[in-house]
């Protein structure tokens, strides 16, 4: 069983492994000819996600599999309130709840001006690769480990589902901003139940109604159901325009920017053109 393993080290294991695979991938398959050098960019990206990380293990050390050992030891949580926090029912339940709320949490982001000041810091980069995904503002990382922690709290378990629900939030991230080219057929296929690249990459275009769109950072259900789904950009995935606009595209591959860029003054969204 996943939690008679070291959670994290079965975290960076996949972490690891699925960013290497990804990476080579998009080498050997690309979806889209990149703007810029990967070298002009992966260091900010990779910069932002170890500071993310430290902060998170600094501030919350014990964190979010900590916390849903700590319900179950206690009782807390509406599962253990229903007798169900160890069945295989009360795994999928508690995954499917966590993974409404990371859609939420996003459609969030995108709809209050507050939080899309920190969100843009992932939507500036210019580009659309595996490691857009490690791309977020520390703000936004504190701000999601404390929604999450509440959620996880709230259900109080299984152990199991939350380590299982950690590996898929990262390894979906990082599989579904992979510049990746996917058979047409199977990424039809796929994205019947989870975000393809394709499918992410709309969420990531200039156009405001689309990247209005396609929320969902694994299962596709959410967006159908909220009827929040767009299924091609307007200009092809090798025409469109990825990222915000080209001062803040530049400015994203500097660390120190895209630190600050939460501060600067918050611009309308583009107009769809």
């Amino acid at each position: 069983m996943l939690d008679s393993l070291d959670p994290n080290t079965l975290r960076l294991g996949f972490f690891a492994g699925i960013f290497a695979i990804m990476a080579l991938i998009e080498v050997l398959l690309p979806k889209r000819d990149l703007s810029v050098a990967r070298a002009s960019r992966w260091p900010t990206n990779w910069g932002i996600v170890i500071l993310d990380a430290a902060l998170v293990r600094l501030l919350f050390p014990i964190g979010g599999i900590g916390l849903a050992a700590l319900a179950v030891e206690r009782g807390w949580g509406l599962l253990p309130m229903l007798g169900w926090q160890g069945g295989l029912l009360a795994g999928v339940f508690a995954f499917l709840v966590l993974d409404f709320a990371v859609w939420f949490q996003h459609w969030a982001a995108h709809k209050i001006p507050v939080l899309w000041r920190i969100h843009r810091v992932h939507h500036a980069d210019g580009d659309v690769d595996v490691t857009t995904a490690l791309r977020f503002h520390p703000i936004e990382i504190l701000l999601s480990f404390l929604w999450k922690a509440a959620f996880i709290l709230a259900l109080g378990g299984p152990v199991w589902a939350v380590i299982a629900f950690e590996i898929v939030l990262n390894g979906a991230a990082m599989f579904n901003h992979a510049n990746v080219a996917l058979p047409k057929w199977l990424d039809r296929g796929l994205r019947w139940l989870i975000v393809t690249p394709d499918m992410h990459r709309v969420h990531h275009s200039a156009r405001v109604s689309e990247t209005d769109s396609n929320y969902g950072f694994n299962l596709s259900i959410w967006d159908r159901m909220f009827r929040t789904y767009t299924d091609q950009p307007l200009g092809g995935h090798r025409g469109m325009t990825i990222g915000l606009d080209a001062e803040s595209a530049d400015g994203a591959r500097k660390f120190g920017w895209s630190l600050a860029y939460p501060f600067h003054p918050l611009k309308p969204k583009n107009l769809d053109q």
